[in-house]
């Protein structure tokens, strides 16, 4: 199956070794890379850290079901350094709030996030796809739109450009320093 897009992040370690690393296991485990798009460096998004994040979006082409390639995506993370909290490893996607009643994001050496697995709409416990929170992301959807700008978002029928220009409108970017 086509039209499976993943995104990678990295900001702990050496950040563009991991996500070459991450796309070699990803062609090897899950399925062929068709299309990458350039590696993006942005802030980390839901929490404080010095170290920004590398970003890379893929389109892979896979015949696992989304729930294997969701636990083959767990192990390559795994495999690559990456742990969790025990309360979130079976649904990655669920939001674990701290203390202070907002969600407990992380550094991490690599994070793997299935965007959409075609146009399929999955929400189990375990998997929601697409992502819940993809449309809110700049630093998904800019390099998504890189490979995917005409992919029509499933549930809210807009192409990932559309997503994308809709970031822009409410948070334009900053103009370029001189």
């Amino acid at each position: 199956m086509r039209d499976i897009f993943l995104l990678l992040g990295s900001n702990r370690g050496n950040r563009p070794s991991l996500l070459t690393q991450a796309l070699a296991l990803i062609a090897i485990q899950a399925g062929p890379l068709l299309q990458a798009s350039s590696v993006h460096e942005t802030p980390p998004w839901g929490f404080t850290d010095p170290v920004p994040f590398l970003n890379q979006a893929i389109e892979i082409e896979t015949v696992l079901p989304p729930e294997k390639l969701l636990e083959t995506i767990l192990n390559i993370e795994s495999t690559l350094g990456r742990t969790r909290p025990a309360n979130n490893f079976q649904n990655p996607y669920r939001v674990i709030p701290n203390d202070n009643n907002t969600p407990n994001y992380t550094a991490r050496t690599i994070d793997i996030d299935l965007l959409f697995y075609g146009n399929n709409m999955i929400h189990t416990q375990a998997l929601w796809v697409p992502h819940p929170r993809l449309h809110q992301r700049l630093f998904a959807l800019k390099p998504l739109s890189e490979i995917a700008p005409g992919f029509v978002h499933p549930v809210l029928k807009k192409t990932v450009r559309e997503l994308l220009n809709e970031i822009y409108t409410e948070y334009p970017p900053d103009p370029p320093s001189t």
